[in-house]
């Protein structure tokens, strides 16, 4: 889908979202966007079936039925629910005071007051504003990841999928790694489902074929003398034999029944994509968000499998991400748009040991906010280049003003509630160095915008 295409369809529909309020803390979000086809991920609340609909909480402090019924859909999609149902093509404007609710019983009210700070400072009526907010004060925060939907008969599961044993090619770029590659390479070995090609395109100084001889693997090994992931991966797609593909890290360690839990998911839900979660210590929780079956809102590309089909459809990765960020972000948010189904597995799970060395370390910045150079562009170049194609000049600003100030402080304080405070008061003290960063990276984003996309079609 091209840029005059996604930004008309933005403009006959203005409400984006069943809540408005969102534009705000999730800007840049997948479901921010309607799909090709004009409709939403958001299910239609009267129609969804009774089973999932009781388990589901109908709140009460809305002052609309309507937002009543865009809190159910809302709810019931962040709580995990995957089905045939129809959704919404539009949404209606809310009551001011249900804006504010629905973000106080969903959001911390340190983002909640950040909203209305941003609210006051565009120039809304501050007296409808902080009415709003003050009437809605009495909301109770949910908790309402702690108490997934549930999908009972995902553990007798028979899948024809499995028993069908199509053939897979796993794809694995690496660079420099060859001891966490053993690991990888051994983990596959141990796999109960046999049916696959490992496609490895080594981008090593110095390559070691010899390495490879010492598994029991049928190995297609490619040795690729620029560095560049995302040409990594495309050109093993494009050599694959495999009905699936299913994209890997060299640095991730995985159980036995990986690839079949992968398969079951994609069995079970009917869908094309599987996105597996990721742990980076051994023995931890998959965290909250991720330990239950959801419509995934991203595709991590060291842990999805993909029907092959999709990658005809709607092409390769796009070359304007190498060396950058956000790629396989790009591509998720492709294969939303185009109506895929993409299914947050939390059975597919692996370790991603986050290896200090090698890999996209050696290529380019491992985070889209943080430039390894204090005159470097922030963030990075391609990032802005996603935001703007996708969702335009005002929700990229959003964006950046969100996301920009955690990537001033260490990266263990970003999520926490000291680490974005000084992340704010740091970003007003270097307000000079942060804008020329920005002011940078918009101008090699627009370059991009220009060149446009560098997408090439499988045949």
């Amino acid at each position: 889908m091209d840029f005059l295409t996604i930004f008309s369809m933005q403009l006959l529909n203005k409400e984006k979202m069943p809540f408005s309020f969102l534009k705000y803390l999730q800007p840049t979000h997948y479901f921010q966007l309607f799909r090709k086809n004009g409709t939403s991920i958001f299910p239609i609340t009267g129609e969804l079936p009774k089973e999932f609909l009781e388990q589901l909480e109908e709140e009460r402090n809305f002052k609309s039925t309507k937002a009543i019924e865009y809190d159910l859909s809302w709810q019931a999609l962040q709580k995990g629910y995957i089905g045939n149902t129809a959704t919404y093509t539009s949404f209606q404007r809310l009551p001011l005071v249900d804006e504010y609710t629905f973000l106080r019983k969903y959001f911390h009210p340190g983002w909640v007051f950040y909203v209305l700070l941003l609210r006051i400072l565009s120039f809304k009526n501050p007296f409808n504003e902080l009415t709003a907010w003050y009437n809605s004060s009495d909301v109770n925060r949910s908790s309402y990841q702690r108490e997934p939907i549930r999908y009972n008969n995902w553990t007798t599961f028979k899948a024809t999928l499995v028993d069908k044993n199509p053939l897979i090619s796993i794809v694995v770029p690496t660079l420099n790694r060859y001891p966490y590659l053993k690991d990888v390479l051994n983990d596959l070995e141990k796999q109960n489902y046999k049916n696959f090609e490992v496609i490895i395109v080594d981008q090593s100084t110095p390559f070691r074929e010899d390495f490879y001889k010492n598994f029991n693997l049928n190995i297609k090994l490619v040795y690729q003398t620029e560095r560049a992931l995302w040409q990594a991966r495309n050109h093993a797609i494009k050599i694959s034999k495999g009905t699936y593909i299913l994209l890997f890290d060299d640095d991730s360690r995985v159980k036995s029944d990986w690839i079949t839990n992968h398969l079951r998911c994609l069995d079970f839900f009917k869908a094309d994509i599987s996105s597996g979660v990721s742990i980076s210590v051994v023995g931890a929780e998959v965290p909250l968000n991720y330990s239950f079956f959801r419509i995934s809102d991203q595709i991590d590309t060291g842990n999805v499998l993909l029907k092959k089909r999709v990658f005809r459809e709607i092409g390769l990765f796009d070359r304007q991400f190498e060396k950058q960020r956000m790629g396989d972000g790009e591509y998720g948010l492709r294969a939303y748009l185009n109506g895929y189904i993409n299914v947050s597995n939390p059975f597919a799970d692996r370790i991603h040991l986050k290896v200090g060395s090698g890999g996209l370390r050696e290529m380019g910045s491992w985070d889209g906010f943080r430039p390894k150079k204090w005159f470097g562009p922030r963030p990075v170049p391609s990032v802005l280049y996603q935001f703007r194609k996708y969702y335009g000049t005002k929700a990229s600003i959003l964006s950046i003003m969100k996301f920009l100030p955690p990537s001033i402080v260490p990266y263990h304080l970003k999520k926490s509630r000291t680490g974005l405070i000084l992340g704010f008061v740091l970003s007003i003290l270097i307000l000079p160095l942060i804008l020329f960063q920005v002011v940078k990276s918009w101008q090699l984003a627009s370059k991009k915008l220009k060149e446009g996309a560098l997408i090439e079609k499988l045949y």
